[in-house]
């Protein structure tokens, strides 16, 4: 079997939240690794000055070209896109252009460069609403936005590229990821972000001046919606475990769930940002958001079956704990800068 080390990744989106974690724990597992951001969302300082940077879109096939030739890469770690559910319904075609067009441009130059292994970031939002939890990858999937969609047609698409062609893929559909490098390496920098531990710990600092509960008459325990938080450093290291998977059986292809198989409501989340910071965040009781589904967790038996992946920060006070200490170097960079 080829040896994984030897095998140079490039990773598209790596300026990026979930992207700058892989570029770190690839280059920590002493990978070759190799990005490219065109920095609409992303940020040059989330990316180390010794791995090779490439300012650009995934779209721009000569220069995508010119990147696997140079730097031999043999797979693609796939994060570059957008993610926010209610500007997909605003901009259904800009969703579809960024997210599913441009990975068809990704796709179609990797093919013709020979990579041999694709990992695609995707999301639970494929599922839908579910009408059962925990959700198996088995679940149907059932989108019910644009963002949605676009991920599962991506999906689709690299289905059947690797039914004609010599590549395989491994779809890893994320929960809610938080948190940030335990080492304050890299963290959510985007202003504006809509993920609730980043809103609380922004409001825990005085950047914000409340967090609103988005409805508190669901079928859970306090009445607030339920989410599987995963720690954003255990979701690189699944990405590593899925990337050696794809190498050591070049004609399989993976999708799996990612998160822990357990869930936290809003409130429960909002109490261990109290706890964690000693401070109260003000609360705001808001209506319910069209399509959220009352709870929504993953069940992580196959990835756990398939890979040797052993999260090491499934705890929600140290999420909290590592996204606030991210947060307060968030503030000193913006300083400085």
């Amino acid at each position: 079997m080829t040896d994984p080390k030897e095998i140079p990744v490039l990773v598209t989106g790596g300026a990026g939240y979930i992207g700058s974690h892989a570029v770190l724990a690839l280059r920590d597992a002493g990978r070759k690794v190799a990005v490219i951001d065109n920095l609409t969302t992303g940020f040059r300082f989330a990316v180390p000055e010794d791995v090779p940077f490439y300012q650009g879109d995934i779209q721009d096939a000569e220069l995508l070209a010119n990147i696997f030739a140079e730097e031999k890469i043999g797979a693609v770690m796939h994060f570059a896109g957008s993610i926010v559910v209610p500007d997909s319904v605003e901009d259904p075609l800009g969703y579809y252009h960024n997210n599913t067009v441009k990975s068809r441009a990704l796709i179609e130059a990797a093919v013709k460069a020979g990579v041999r292994h694709f990992i695609f970031s995707s999301t639970a939002a494929t599922y839908g609403v579910p009408n059962v939890s925990p959700v198996t990858e088995d679940t149907p999937k059932q989108p019910i936005n644009p963002y949605g969609w676009s991920k599962l047609m991506t999906e689709q698409m690299l289905a059947d590229t690797a039914f004609a062609h010599a590549i395989n893929y491994c779809t890893l559909r994320y929960f809610n990821v938080a948190g940030a490098d335990p080492q304050a390496r890299t963290g959510q920098s985007t202003a504006g972000a809509t993920h609730l531990i980043k809103v609380a710990v922004e409001a825990a600092l005085g950047k914000r001046d409340s967090v609103a509960v988005f409805g508190t008459d669901y079928d859970t325990p306090d009445g607030t919606g339920v989410r599987d938080y995963i720690h954003v450093s255990d979701l690189a290291a699944a990405h590593l475990h899925a990337l050696d998977a794809l190498i050591e059986q070049p004609k399989r292809s993976l999708t799996m769930n990612c998160g822990y198989g357990r869930g936290f409501s809003v409130l429960e989340v909002l109490d261990a940002v109290d706890r964690v910071t000693n401070k109260a965040i003000e609360r705001v009781m808001s209506p319910r958001r069209a399509g959220d589904p009352a709870s929504l967790i993953s069940d992580p038996t196959r990835i756990r079956a398939t890979v040797p992946w052993q999260p090491q920060y499934d705890d929600l006070d140290t999420i909290i704990d590592h996204a606030l200490q991210w947060e307060r170097k968030l503030t000193d960079l913006r300083t400085e800068g």
